[in-house]
């Protein structure tokens, strides 16, 4: 069951955590003004658990450079936990994520049944 998620005005979302795993489907935009609030509660849900992260970005309108300085951030908390971060992108994102080569770090993903199936059930 997902649970509303509230980070800023300009995003939104929800999050819903599985067996193994946490599931976020975000609206809006992820850019300076919001990236603080994302980083911070996105990261206090990784220490909660559990440690693996989907994070489903294929309704964002806008991500800037602090948008993606914070995705950045939150694949280093998740792998220091002991987890993974998979992104669901769409072509603006996708984009963005290219311009910097970050696509291979950000383990970018087509859908979040590829996305899912990139975490292993045992983890």
């Amino acid at each position: 069951m997902a649970e509303p998620l509230t980070l800023t005005v300009s995003l939104r979302g929800t999050r819903e955590v599985r067996e193994n795993l946490q599931l976020f489907r975000l609206t809006g935009l992820l850019d300076a003004f919001s990236e603080a609030t994302f980083r911070r509660v996105i990261g206090k849900c990784i220490e909660d658990g559990p440690k693996h992260i989907v994070l489903d970005l294929s309704q964002i309108d806008f991500v800037d450079s602090s948008g993606l300085g914070a995705l950045v951030q939150i694949v280093k908390t998740a792998q220091t936990e002991g987890g993974s971060l998979q992104i669901v992108t769409n072509a603006r994102v996708t984009q963005t994520v290219k311009l910097v080569r970050l696509e291979k770090f950000l383990s970018l993903q087509p859908s979040v049944e590829e996305a899912l199936n990139n975490i292993q059930p045992s983890s």
